[in-house]
């Protein structure tokens, strides 16, 4: 039930993300790609896993942008889109991949030069399993979040609406420890496929307009965000976690704000660690009285798009009780607003590139 509850809650969130306010013109472009590549050796621990190159393919849909909104004019006329990747790891321990995702395409360099941003939810055909698959450790559910990047070199309509692209890949899977074992995997690869203007005959020229500027005093925000997720003992419990924050921000011009504010933690899989740890470690001097709440201050940055935005913050925590992965922490998330106060969040918190979280979140900016 909470995996079809968190598939619910991202598309539904992509939807709303990637609505615009234009009626005038709706233009668009299909692409497919084949890729091939390697498994980068993130962790130690995926070290038995590299043993094939992974291949696939990349079916995508584009709604191209023509500048009837402010924001498209700032970010050179990007595209909105749906894709789906499948990806066969030739490996029988990982099986493979089925995803769909949003995405974002930027030009540059006359358009010849695109940066593709896609965040999905993937299925995996062969997780972790403790009788019959004990050596996948990484994915510990059938259910994962996915993340790509594309930098391609760019060219539509060559011949009568067909265009041609290649470049390279960078596609992550993971399912953000809400079940253990999650120490998941990167695929870096060469792509290269076919680009079809599906409007080829209709010319629509980019807008431009005298661009508004945006300034702001300093803004408070307060926020509230939740989930699920379990330490990397196997079998330890999936547990809620609740966190509170509270932040300023400072709007630097049209496109970002930066942020300054603290976290308070109270994540319940450290109860059981806290336990855990205290029972089967005693050399070490651990105790069940350990207190599982953490406090962290953090700076941040948020970058607007339309009515959404990203965020990445960098945190310490100055209340740690507990030792568990480090007092450094990040975050990187999504957010959508709806008004100018209310917004709703998506963020991966974790330690490095250790995942602790998938978070979700509500909140105000006053």
């Amino acid at each position: 039930m909470k995996y079809k509850f968190l598939v619910a809650f991202v598309f539904l969130y992509s939807f709303v993300s990637f609505s615009q306010e234009d009626k005038e013109v709706k233009k668009y472009t299909i692409d497919a790609s084949q890729f091939y590549g390697t498994i980068l050796r993130h962790n130690p621990d995926v070290t038995h896993l590299i043993n094939s190159h992974p291949g696939g393919l990349l079916l995508s849909v584009n709604k191209k942008t023509f500048g009837f909104n402010d924001w498209e004019q700032r970010y050179n006329y990007p595209e909105l889109g749906y894709s789906f990747i499948y990806q066969d790891f030739n490996n029988g321990v990982l099986g493979s991949n089925y995803s769909v995702y949003t995405h974002l395409n930027f030009y540059f360099f006359k358009r010849n030069l695109q940066l593709r941003t896609g965040q999905g939810i993937a299925y995996a055909t062969n997780p972790y399993d403790k009788e019959t698959n004990f050596r996948n450790n990484a994915f510990g559910s059938t259910i994962l979040s996915s993340t790509y990047l594309m930098l391609n070199y760019n060219k539509e309509n060559i011949i009568s609406g067909l265009g041609f692209k290649a470049g390279v890949s960078f596609i992550h899977y993971s399912n953000a420890n809400v079940k253990a074992p999650n120490t998941s995997v990167n695929t870096l690869a060469f792509n290269v496929g076919l680009i079809y203007d599906l409007d080829e005959s209709d010319k629509v020229e980019f807008l431009k307009t005298d661009q508004k500027k945006i300034t702001e005093p300093i803004r408070y925000n307060l926020a509230f965000r939740t989930g699920i997720n379990e330490s990397d003992i196997i079998d330890s419990g999936q547990y809620p976690f609740y966190i509170f924050s509270g932040y300023a921000d400072k709007r630097l011009g049209t496109l970002s704000a930066i942020q300054l504010g603290t976290d308070v933690y109270f994540s319940n899989f450290l109860k059981e660690l806290i336990n855990f740890s205290a029972i089967a470690f005693p050399d070490d001097n651990n105790s069940n009285n350990q207190d599982y709440k953490r406090v962290g201050v953090f700076v941040g940055h948020e970058l607007f798009i339309n009515k959404m935005s990203i965020t990445s913050q960098l945190g310490y925590y100055v209340y740690y009780p507990f030792n568990f992965e480090g007092r450094v922490y990040n975050r990187l998330g999504m957010k959508r607003y709806f008004g100018d106060k209310v917004f709703g969040e998506l963020s991966l918190k974790s330690h490095g590139a250790k995942a602790e979280a998938l978070e979700f979140g509500i909140g105000i900016r006053l």
